[in-house]
């Protein structure tokens, strides 16, 4: 078959011969058949996904889990059973849990497939039939007409009025107008081949005929569909964290039972103890309720965003949002409405604004920033009815009377034309009918201009609308206070001047003319009708921003997140949309397609921080710009809504896919789905995040400063030639369930204040820093100095072990029940946030006491815990040591704040 080359390049003669087929007859069946086993099906394939047996597997694979296992199997030879089937309880449950976040695997791919046409009208044998789309061969001759999707990738060799939407896959809000005779030369950017259509997009006027020039996997969609499954998941930032603290604890954990076993047995201590005390070690070391409540944790998190309108779709991702420090975004539909809505008006000299959102058809009139009435002008109200008359589009209304609904069919850029008529009064419907459109010459690409006839106010008129600078060449006229007066020199710079001052501030322009005819010519002759016309004006219209993204971006860089426009729209389009929301500054660089082809990696991640718009950009520029974001340090989060977005969103560490107006490409490639698509969503889903992580921040501290003091309280006490204070079995009570609830109330916590106006974390920073391990360590001592000085005092007072371990265990119980407390927040002291404003704190340790309370109290647990019952006078000993470390984690938060000072 022929090799990859520049089809748009080549003439369509050209590619008939080197393609082999006839351009009017088509191939016949017997070379198609030939052709198809040579090729294979025109469809997607991808690798096959992962099973629910192969992700279970894959949630073992964490350092810390491996421990735990590997510490229920050592705690299973030595006969603590129970201790070994309790924590392999765990580690089955926080599976389990990792396995139904994230059992909804990609499937981008089913998703690209579903985009492919079913059926395709080609010629074969020199007859018309319909066949299966994935029957295409390269040389096939295809039919286009309105409403079909394209089914494979086309060079046209015939275009009749054609425009195809191919804003999923180039970006680009207004549907692209193509012109089978153009023969382009050069690199040419996927936007601007106008001569080519593409699979998986969709002709929404006039018709066409093209060859197919590649198929299946070889179209510009399936190389998205290549990129997409080529690319492998990386590890999130928490991910990596918690593997690396995992990994430490566990080598910590295993130096330290070493140590302590061979010390042990240096001093004379029977073997099988010292294994014991070993083993006590390593449960006090691993906070087996870790991984558990890392995973429900996040799991809340993602209800809660629920609410915010974003669905997360992994659970990790929850955390990165936290840690984004670049924000990624397609323009259209995203930063932008996807409705394009008239802004400005000139006639007469006159420059009008005109006001109101998308395509409802609600809005005002203003000159001079002063309300004013349309029909009063007639020079506007004849732009205005040349505008809505000259037209295919129609405007839709749907929803009830509290909730309508517009949309428009057929070209928006029509369509907004309408939607500028009906504001000002004049309903197209009603123009229609009493204005009836009695012929008509169509767009074309080569005229760049459409006239329509009707009866008007009992004349014939022809109304002609396109490209300014043609439309005002074909004029010697121009219409003035409902005067016509012939068109002066002035008049012609006045009117160029005008567009360009629109253009440059990126409005699509149309100009519009009018004349008298004797008669409707049965077969209107262009070079005839459009000359010697009366010029009346110009409109400029926009895909606008969203109003609400200018608030987002707004609040991004209070949190210190870069936001970046990447779109496949024209470079002016995009600057000025960037202005107006606020994304760029005097420092910012923007940079199109073909500038980044001329650019090596290197040299593109040497500028990218300073870039803030990408124009004119295919998939593969977008996946380039994401690697070399993420290359500068960078955590990256992309929105986007279309096809060409998809391998993108895989490969940024957060991929954000839009609810209603994005494809299901981009959702499923996406980790997080707006259900508004609302740019402003995202900030809350940012903020959110930071929250999330700020709270698991807050109970891991609380565990290992928990867990570092159950440590040294068996270390010193074994260096001290004291009995082990703390069971095995104590200690796993502890860590899994007394530790567990006041854990995920931290888990629950409400964000601190301020917290959208920092500056995002450094995504190198470790979960503890240095002003943590300072405050864990002081926990740490006097959790072990009021439990030691527990167990010496009972020790000494009753001579009995397990008394002495039961104050200790109900000591240091209590003692981290208030330490919970003192976790809510890194700076702040309790009396300012509130001890009781988290009722989810005031519940966990009020189960958690109540747990120690049954273990101390039901004789059955005393036997299994091997505690005694305590007097009420008892408690007294446990209340003074137990709040000791309440006292100095606050005292400790008040220097930290003064040094930091």
């Amino acid at each position: 078959m022929a090799e990859k080359t520049n089809w748009y390049s080549l003439k369509k003669e050209e590619i008939s011969s080197k393609l082999n087929t006839d351009l009017k007859s088509g191939l016949s069946s017997e070379e198609a058949k030939k052709r198809l086993d040579e090729v294979g099906y025109n469809e997607l394939v991808g690798k096959k996904g992962e099973t629910i047996w192969q992700m279970l597997l894959e949630q073992f694979k964490d350092f810390l889990v491996l421990i735990l296992i590997g510490a229920s199997l050592v705690s299973a030879v030595v006969g603590e059973t129970t201790d070994a089937i309790v924590i392999i309880l765990i580690v089955i449950l926080n599976a389990i849990l990792g396995v139904v976040q994230e059992a909804r695997a990609s499937k981008a791919l089913e998703a690209l497939k579903k985009m492919a046409a079913p059926e395709a009208k080609v010629i074969r044998d020199g007859k018309v039939v319909e066949i299966p789309a994935r029957e295409l061969v390269p040389g096939d001759i295809v039919i286009l007409e309105a409403g079909n999707y394209v089914p494979a990738d086309l060079r046209l060799i015939e275009s009749i009025n054609l425009k195809i939407d191919e804003a999923s896959l180039t970006g680009e809000s207004v549907p692209s107008e193509k012109n089978a005779e153009v023969v382009l030369g050069g690199e040419v950017p996927l936007g601007d081949r106008n001569n080519s259509a593409f699979m998986g997009t969709v002709v929404t006027y006039g018709r066409g005929k093209g060859i197919v020039i590649e198929t299946g996997m070889n179209t510009e969609i399936g190389l998205i569909a290549k990129m997409l499954e080529s690319y492998e998941e990386e590890e999130t930032p928490l991910q990596k964290k918690l593997d690396d603290l995992g990994k430490v604890l566990g080598i910590a954990c295993l130096v330290i039972c070493g140590i302590v076993f061979v010390l042990g047995i240096f001093e004379g201590n029977p073997l099988l103890d010292m294994f014991m005390t070993a083993v006590s070690l390593a449960v006090a070391a691993i906070p087996e309720g870790l991984p558990a409540i890392v995973t429900i944790v996040l799991a809340l998190g993602m209800q809660r965003m629920v609410k915010r309108h974003a669905i997360i779709k992994k659970l990790h991702a929850v955390e990165t949002l936290g840690s984004t420090t670049v924000i990624c975004s397609d323009k259209t539909g995203t930063l932008t409405q996807n409705e394009m809505t008239a802004r400005k008006v000139f006639v007469n000299g006159k420059f009008y604004s005109i006001t109101g959102e998308g395509y409802k058809p609600i809005g005002e009139f203003y000159l001079d920033d002063q309300k004013y009435d349309p029909l009063s002008d007639s020079d506007l109200k004849m732009l205005l009815t040349i505008s809505a008359l000259c037209n295919d589009a129609k405007l839709e209304e749907s929803g009830s009377n509290t909730e309508k609904s517009w949309r428009i069919m057929g070209d928006p850029t029509e369509g907004c034309l309408i939607v500028a008529a009906e504001k000002a009064g004049l309903s197209a419907e009603e123009l229609n009918a009493l204005t009836p459109r009695l012929q008509e010459i169509p767009f074309d690409s080569d005229r760049k201009r459409m006239t329509t006839f009707h009866l008007y106010n009992n004349s014939y008129f022809a109304f002609t609308k396109g490209a300014p600078d043609i439309m005002l060449s074909l004029s010697n006229r121009i219409l003035k206070n409902n005067q016509v007066f012939d068109i002066t020199d002035e008049d012609r710079k006045t009117i160029l001047e005008a567009n360009h001052g629109m253009a440059s501030q990126a409005l699509r322009v149309l100009g519009f003319a009018f004349k008298p005819v004797d008669s409707i010519p049965s077969h209107p002759d262009p070079a005839e009708v459009e000359k010697d016309m009366i010029f009346v004006g110009l409109v400029g219209m926009i895909d606008p921003a969203r109003p609400e993204a200018k608030d987002a971006i707004k609040i991004c860089k209070q949190a210190g997140i870069k936001p970046v426009m990447i779109t496949g729209d024209y470079k002016d389009t995009a600057e000025a949309i960037a202005k107006e929301l606020g994304m760029i500054d005097e420092n910012s660089q923007a940079l199109t397609g073909l500038d980044l082809d001329k650019m090596t990696d290197e040299e593109l991640v040497s500028v990218a921080n300073n870039v803030s718009v990408y124009a004119r950009v295919s998939p593969v520029h977008k996946l380039r710009i994401v690697d070399a974001i993420k290359n500068n340090g960078h955590i990256v989060a992309m929105t986007g809504d279309g096809v060409n977005d998809a391998p993108a969103l895989k490969r940024a560490d957060i991929g954000i896919a839009m609810g209603i107006t994005g494809t299901d490409v981009a959702k499923e490639a996406a980790d997080m789905i707006l259900t508004d698509d609302n740019f402003a969503s995202i900030v809350a889903a940012v903020e959110e995040g930071r929250t999330i992580y700020a709270n698991i921040r807050k109970f891991i501290f609380f565990l290992l400063s928990c867990n570092i003091a159950e440590i040294l309280i068996i270390f010193v006490a074994m260096l001290a030639g004291l009995p082990v204070p703390l069971k095995p079995i104590q200690l796993l009570w502890l860590n899994l369930l007394t530790d567990a609830f006041p854990a995920l109330a931290l888990g629950m916590e409400a964000k601190e204040p301020g917290i959208m106006k920092k500056p995002p974390r450094n995504p190198n920073e470790p979960i503890l820093d240095k002003k943590m391990n300072w405050q864990i360590a002081v926990q740490s001592t006097f959790m072990t100095i009021a439990v030691l000085g527990v167990f010496v005092f009972s020790l000494n007072s009753t001579s009995d072990l397990r008394v002495a371990r039961t104050f200790a265990f109900a000591t240091l119980i209590f003692s981290e029940l208030l330490r919970a407390y003192t976790s809510r927040s890194e700076e702040l002291l309790i009396y300012k946030i509130g001890f009781f404003s988290n009722l989810y704190m005031v519940g966990g340790t009020l189960l958690s006491f109540l747990l120690l309370i049954a273990v101390l109290y039901i004789p059955a647990l005393r036997e299994i815990f091997d505690t005694v019952k305590l007097s009420f006078y008892d408690w007294d000993i446990i209340v003074l040591f137990g709040i000791l470390p309440f006292i100095a984690a606050e005292i400790t938060k008040l220097f930290l704040a003064r040094l930091q000072k």
